[in-house]
């Protein structure tokens, strides 16, 4: 039975069906040795080939499907390749044998909290799409006055310029001072959302972390920066919101399972650390490096004009 080709290619974790459909737009995937376009189905019979590489489309129904939550922090680029070479948060992920790591969403450079990450594009092109109305809770830390009738404008709804949107729940939850604390609640994930319903009220937001997908909360345990392998039931828990079959085994070993992994997380965290503080350093040490040679360069220079000066007098 014939399938479309990106939803064969999201099962085999090549990515999301929406980067997919562009990967086949600009002609990067042949089906027996011929490049297609959109629309294209295929058969578990045919060859299909990603910039090159043949894809195993009939072993991605076999495939383990792996979620992991990730810590991300301010600063980090949730996209996968940055143009300036900002640090991005699959430089932290752990190595994948077949396929890739899919974000579940995304967060903005100046947002942290939970990020899912799955291998199955499938899996993460269902749980994006906004008729599935998973709710994501933010805690938001403001700055200035907050009126009542502010939090009860914001719970009705406010007119964005991509539609209407509102909070599904929203609590106070101390603070300090001018700046306060809240937890918000929404069940769609448009750019920028929570920041833009905040300054429709004039109200800024200083500091903005997810702490919960579902019923997937951010663990005080896992540490910024650090990644950690969901168990079964709560990956299970994940397809069933929609309307995917149950994983029948998970990556991790049932002694993986239950025992505790906050060491190996924090192990990954510093080596990362390590590795990043070296890359800065060397580059750090090249530029150095070439200011001391431009700087000899003019000592050199300045030498020979005054041997000039004193040759002419």
């Amino acid at each position: 039975m014939s399938e479309k080709l990106q939803k064969v290619l999201a099962r085999a974790g090549q990515g999301s069906r929406r980067e997919l459909e562009k990967v086949i737009s600009d002609g990067r995937v042949s089906v027996n040795g011929t490049v297609v376009g959109l629309g294209c189905r295929v058969e578990p019979t045919d060859t299909v080939r990603f910039d090159g590489r043949t894809i195993d489309t009939q072993g991605a129904s076999e495939q383990i499907c792996r979620v992991i939550a990730y810590h991300k922090q301010e600063g980090e680029m949730a996209s996968r390749h940055d143009p300036e070479g900002r640090q991005t948060v699959f430089d932290r992920l752990p190595k994948i044998k077949d396929g890739r790591w899919v974000a579940i969403g995304r967060l903005d450079i100046n947002t942290s909290g939970l990020l899912l990450f799955t291998n199955d594009g499938e899996l993460a092109n269902r749980l994006m799409h906004p008729s599935h109305k998973i709710e994501r809770e933010f805690a938001v830390r403001t700055f200035g006055d907050v009126s009542d009738k502010t939090i009860q404008t914001l719970r009705t709804g406010v007119m964005l310029e991509n539609g209407r949107a509102h909070f599904s729940k929203i609590k106070e939850n101390g603070g300090e001072g001018v700046n306060s604390w809240y937890h918000v609640t929404l069940s769609e994930g448009r750019n920028r959302e929570v920041r833009l319903m905040w300054a429709s009220q004039d109200v800024q937001v200083s500091r903005l972390i997810r702490v919960s997908y579902g019923e997937i909360n951010l663990e005080k345990s896992l540490p910024r920066g650090g990644w950690q392998e969901l168990e079964l039931e709560p990956v299970n828990y994940l397809r069933k919101l929609v309307g995917l079959d149950a994983a029948l085994e998970s990556h991790l070993s049932v002694r993986e399972e239950h025992r505790n992994k906050s060491s190996r997380i924090r192990r990954a965290v510093r080596r990362h650390a390590v590795i990043r503080q070296k890359i800065e350093n060397e580059s750090a040490g090249r530029k150095k490096s070439a200011k001391a040679t431009a700087s000899g360069k003019r000592t050199s220079t300045k030498k020979k004009n005054n041997q000039k000066r004193r040759i002419r007098d």
